[in-house]
């Protein structure tokens, strides 16, 4: 995977958001490959597609480019928000690349977010746009990077060093099992992963888990059984094997 990114291929434009799209649309089409077959190469849709950015013809996943000149911050503008939440409840909603960039247009990092990770409560609506706009009253999106939990975000590229390739394909096959799951089961999946990486080491112990009991019960007011709830999500994760069980309620964690 050559990491440079060729500015040649934009050349004519001036534009700066123009030339950043195409030339890492370039870099993607001639260096990555399907992190789930392994894929040798991704079809690019035609220009402003409204569903994707990229195809594995092999085995038809889709994928939507997100770039930025440094780092992404803790949202990420999109398009309609009605739009992207009847998207990411459809069979095609693509997953989603983000490539961040040097100056000297370098490839710094560049990380795939499975399509399954994507659930309402990280769509942030925003404000409608003012009567005096041209498309007044319209209202897009963000989405909400951060409440993506870390398993969600795998990386191809991590501080200019390119990721094995068996790696990135094991990662992204661990939590294919999402895609069966309604959003709500997700939820408390995501929710239990997120209370998982707020504990900075990797053994826990249940007892440590159960500390977070009163914020699950405030963000799921209508379930009486935050505990065993916790203990179903410890289970999943072990059958994916995101964790392993120590015994005597302890747990080590494999991500």
């Amino acid at each position: 995977m050559d990491l440079s990114l060729n500015s040649d291929a934009a050349s004519g434009y001036t534009n700066n958001a123009q030339r950043a799209r195409i030339v890492t649309e370039n870099w993607v089409q001639s260096n990555v490959y399907c992190p789930n077959c392994g894929h040798a190469a991704l079809t690019p849709f035609p220009n402003n597609s409204p569903v994707a950015d990229f195809l594995c013809k092999m085995c038809r996943e889709e994928f939507e480019l997100k770039s930025k000149a440094g780092r992404f911050s803790r949202t990420i503008t999109d398009g309609a928000y009605e739009t992207m939440l009847r998207r990411i409840t459809s069979r095609n909603n693509p997953n989603l690349f983000l490539l961040t960039y040097s100056p000297n247009w370098k490839v710094t990092d560049f990380l795939v977010v499975p399509r399954h990770f994507f659930i309402p409560e990280i769509i942030i609506q925003r404000k409608p746009l003012s009567s005096s706009a041209k498309r007044a009253g319209w209202v897009g999106c963000n989405i909400a990077i951060s409440r993506i939990s870390e398993v969600g975000k795998i990386a191809l590229v991590v501080n200019g060093h390119v990721i094995d390739e068996e790696r990135v394909r094991m990662e992204f096959h661990r939590t294919l099992f999402l895609r069966n799951l309604r959003d709500n089961a997700k939820g408390w999946i995501f929710d239990v992963l997120h209370c998982l990486e707020k504990i900075k080491k990797e053994d826990f112990t249940l007892g440590e888990i159960y500390s977070f009991e009163k914020s699950l019960a405030i963000k799921h007011p209508q379930n009486r059984h935050i505990r065993e709830k916790i203990r179903q999500q410890l289970q999943l994760l072990r059958d994916c094997e995101l964790l392993e069980f120590l015994g005597d309620g302890r747990y080590k964690k494999k991500f």
